[in-house]
């Protein structure tokens, strides 16, 4: 894979709470700059990504419900729809977290049914806090409910603070158990090295906030191999 066709699976991210217009129209200028798959972003910055990356193959991707899925039906219905008529292409929404953990299937696949409904749908299973039995559940469940892609995890998730390696054990337990379905790996992939890994793991898109790095770092590599 060279350094473009590696800019293509990245979702660039910035879902910083204390983000500006500014910050994120540089991350918009970014991601068309590098040539990134999409830019990731929190609702209220839809209508804005959409208008900076018009006229391009990249997509606005809209982060609905962080970090553990825990809105009510409803509200999260409503977000979805209010990111569609915002402009978003993709939704990137948590899956209800506590509803896994307590076994409440039949709510998690009646939720995403309806969500996945609105745009192409990323659900985020929040890999973090599940054992490998519901990492294997949660990713059945997203297969079913008629989304395009599983992701590990978003801001706050557990795994966050310890090795890439699970992550990595992860994304094979979910393509395992969703086949068909693509994979994204996000959540503190820093490096080219990281992005690799994940990669080589099983993903099929990248989420980070490092994507400018993970790039450089890519560049990089390859000249030193010349």
């Amino acid at each position: 894979m060279n350094c473009k066709q590696l800019a293509k699976t990245i979702d660039h991210t910035n879902i910083e709470h204390r983000a500006t217009a500014k910050d994120i129209k540089k991350t918009c200028q970014e991601a068309k700059k590098y040539g990134f798959r999409g830019v990731d972003v929190n609702p209220q910055w839809v209508s804005l990504v959409s208008q900076e990356l018009r006229g391009s193959d990249i997509k606005t991707v809209v982060l609905i419900d962080p970090p553990m899925g825990l809105s009510p039906h409803s509200r999260r219905m409503e977000m979805c729809r209010q990111a569609r008529k915002d402009g978003a292409d993709e939704l990137d929404v948590v899956m209800n977290v506590i509803d896994i953990k307590y076994e409440r299937y039949d709510d998690v696949l009646d939720d995403l049914q309806e969500i996945c409904k609105i745009l192409p749908t990323k659900v985020i299973i929040g890999s973090g806090y599940l054992t490998d039995g519901e990492v294997k559940k949660a990713s059945e469940l997203v297969k079913k409910a008629g989304a395009f892609c599983v992701k590990t995890a978003t801001e706050k998730d557990p795994l966050d603070k310890t090795e890439l390696k699970e992550k990595a054990r992860h994304l094979g337990i979910m393509k395992k158990s969703a086949p068909g379905l693509a994979i994204k790996a996000s959540a503190k992939i820093q490096t080219y090295k990281d992005a690799l890994m994940m990669l080589e793991a099983g993903a099929d898109i990248i989420g980070a906030s490092s994507s400018v790095k993970i790039v450089q770092g890519c560049r990089a590599s390859l000249k030193r191999k010349k």
